[in-house]
């Protein structure tokens, strides 16, 4: 009897560890650093939900030196998030990312000022110096500015770009008069710096018809030649929005998922929380099933007008129901 649940105990581990063994490995590139942008993944790993799925998730955090793009071109990645207008812009420029799936059904992109500029509508830009993030963030602006018809080269007529840096010190310093911020992140930073709303205007892109994907997941398009990447693709999709629908549902437990994933101690509860509120006003009501009429939206607003548009032809084949078709 002893040797027959010794055997039974053996095959259990041997089982476990087959299964363990089995598990597809999916090594995911964030766009940016641990933070609640990204909750929805690291709920999935924490929750079980990759592991349900069968699958081995991996999460690399960026930064301010990596271009998700280069890091897939490159091997280091299966699936990147990326911001639409970076992705078709790399795209064009030979690195053949596919959107798969589309967590993120709106922008939360916003230029902020200081209402003491007398800003008070896009009309009032000409002649000031404007806060942009580079890396592949500068394209929803600059397609902005295109349709305005403001030159980004300086001058009474044009706008100063200041290359802004992942921070807002430019506003604080008043060395620029408004910056480039997410309604979930930096907005946040300058009223956590002792700046009151009522001293800041703002401009979202959606609001002001120029906005563009954001967060969307993308592979490489050979890959997608080979259905047993499309299966595991349409699982670990599956499994992250399960993920996204938690952490809507248990935002604080999200929260605090994601402070125990940050390796650098740098995230605070407080702002978290608050990033977190407003992300998933972001990811509401989607099903990760991108919506074309959405896709065309952000082709045509980075296309608008200007003699250096983001791209320079309507791409073909960027994207693809595939994916979701089989979650």
């Amino acid at each position: 009897m002893k040797r027959l649940i010794a055997g039974a105990a053996l095959m259990a581990v041997s089982l476990g560890a087959f299964a363990a063994q089995a598990a597809d490995k999916v090594t995911l590139q964030l766009k940016w650093v641990t933070q609640a942008q990204f909750a929805g993944y690291y709920v999935a790993k924490e929750k079980g939900f990759y592991e349900e799925a069968g699958l081995d998730v991996t999460i690399n955090p960026g930064g301010p030196d990596i271009a998700p793009p280069q890091v897939i071109a490159g091997g280091g990645a299966d699936v990147i998030v990326d911001w639409m207008p970076s992705a078709l812009a790399s795209r064009e420029k030979g690195v053949p990312l596919v959107n798969i799936a589309q967590p993120y059904k709106r922008s939360g992109m916003m230029l902020t000022c200081r209402k003491e500029t007398g800003i008070t509508s896009p009309a009032d830009f000409p002649g000031k110096t404007l806060g942009v993030w580079f890396f592949g963030n500068e394209y929803p602006f600059l397609s902005w500015m295109s349709k305005l018809g403001i030159p980004t080269t300086g001058g009474p007529k044009g706008v100063t770009v200041l290359k802004q840096g992942f921070n807002v010190d430019p506003l604080l310093q008043k060395q620029a008069d408004c910056i480039s911020t997410m309604t979930y992140n930096e907005y946040w930073q300058v009223i956590e710096a002792g700046v009151k709303p009522e001293d800041l205007v703002v401009f979202k892109y959606e609001e002001q018809g120029v906005a563009t994907l954001e967060d969307g997941l993308y592979v490489l398009e050979a890959k997608l030649a080979d259905p047993k990447f499309v299966e595991t693709m349409a699982k670990f999709v599956k499994a992250s929005m399960k993920g996204w629908d938690y952490a809507r549902a248990h935002p604080d437990e999200a929260v605090k998922i994601v402070l125990d994933n940050d390796a650098t101690g740098a995230q605070t509860e407080g702002h978290q929380k608050t990033m977190m509120e407003e992300v998933n006003k972001l990811t509401e009501g989607s099903t990760g099933v991108l919506d074309p009429a959405d896709y065309e939206r952000t082709v045509k607003t980075i296309m608008t007008g200007g003699s250096d548009p983001v791209i320079t032809k309507a791409p073909v084949g960027a994207w693809t129901h595939a994916v979701t078709d089989k979650m």
